[in-house]
């Protein structure tokens, strides 16, 4: 069992904060540190609205503007996370990013789930993967069976560590429906494990060991009073020290019984303590979006947008169209899978930068 601290963006872009997050993960169990490689240009496009964050409303494209950072950074994230025996995994977001990402050569590359659907970024890692084997964990949070069929049938089964996540802040423990944890391996024939953004540092975690996960992720942040965007739903050190020691209890129990039988006794003693709340975590193992992810499909996700203001008649070309996610107020484009297909179409209709891309833009 891996257990993953995500600082993502919380060092603020500061090394020195960097360094501490970092230690604060070590010693409280974790054995794999991820960070989030940003370029604001290659999630969203800035004019996709505002989110509130501690220090105000901000326009969530300067939010991630002003956590962009040079690569020597997370060179020398790496080299620390080294330093104290702890293994290195980071979330590119665009092509740049994981060309950038490849050449440090990490020990894993993470796939965020709004990124499950990113083509062009999924078809460049596994195009780097035929001659330079790396491991590689995707998140499946607001996403569908289907999108996560896809996913694999660029990147292949082979080092592939699947995460079930719910893409939502702070995520309800009871939409988990953590029995799909199982289900979801046998059907793709690959290990997997959950990325999760609960509250307790221990319902979902444990659950999750003892329906056979393989990875834990979850955020990790020095306060959750810092005015980062993931800091109040990230667990303080103790926290995640209290989460190690309980994953870690669930694997002792593990070895004393076995797996079936300690699978059962880790249920038992939860639900004897937490009552019917456990088996509404449980839940009933069938891939859906969660009730707090509906709204979000197609936004959180990736789709065609376009980067510049266009006139009838003009042709579009693939530099004019971008692979972002919709999130706040734009409307969602096409699926990423379509961005060849509208290369060198022609516009019968004006269209607004940012707008989403559709069919009607090329059919009248």
């Amino acid at each position: 069992m891996d257990i993953v601290a995500e600082i993502g963006t919380s060092h603020s872009g500061d090394f020195e904060k960097a360094k501490k997050l970092i230690d604060v993960s070590a010693q409280n169990g974790a054995d794999v540190v991820k960070f989030q490689w940003v370029y604001a240009d290659e999630i969203l496009h800035p004019d996709t609205g505002f989110v509130n964050l501690p220090g105000g409303k901000t326009r969530l494209y300067d939010t991630f503007k002003s956590i962009e950072v040079a690569p020597s950074f997370f060179k020398d994230c790496m080299d620390y996370v080294h330093s104290l025996g702890k293994k290195f995994m980071c979330s590119p977001f665009g092509t740049k990013s994981l060309e950038e990402l490849l050449s440090i050569k990490p020990d894993f590359v993470k796939i965020a789930s709004p990124e499950l659907n990113h083509i062009p970024l999924l078809s460049a890692l596994a195009e780097y993967r035929k001659t330079t084997p790396v491991p590689v964990v995707i998140s499946s949070g607001v996403s569908r069976l289907c999108d996560i069929e896809n996913a694999l049938s660029i990147l292949g089964t082979d080092g592939i560590t699947l995460l079930h996540c719910i893409t939502f802040y702070p995520a309800p423990e009871e939409e988990y429906n953590l029995r799909l944890i199982p289900n979801l391996s046998r059907i793709f024939g690959i290990p997997c494990g959950v990325s999760d953004h609960s509250l307790s540092p221990i319902l979902v975690p444990s659950l999750a060991c003892a329906l056979g996960s393989t990875m834990i992720e979850k955020h990790i942040t020095l306060s959750k009073k810092m005015d980062g965007v993931d800091d109040p739903v990230a667990l303080e050190g103790e926290e995640f020290g209290f989460m190690n020691h309980a994953v870690r209890q669930c694997e002792a129990v593990f070895r004393q019984y076995g797996k079936e039988r300690g699978r059962d006794y880790i249920i038992k003693e939860l639900k004897g303590e937490y009552g019917e709340r456990i088996e509404k975590i449980l839940g009933d193992g069938v891939k859906r979006l969660s009730k707090s992810e509906e709204q979000n499909y197609g936004r959180t996700n990736r789709s065609l947008h376009f980067l510049r203001a266009m006139k009838k008649g003009e042709t579009v070309k693939k530099s004019d169209i971008g692979v972002l996610r919709t999130e706040k107020i734009l409307s969602p484009g096409m699926h990423p899978k379509f961005l060849d297909d509208i290369d060198g179409r022609t516009l019968v209709r004006d269209v607004e930068n940012g707008a989403g891309v559709v069919l009607a833009d090329f059919m009248a």
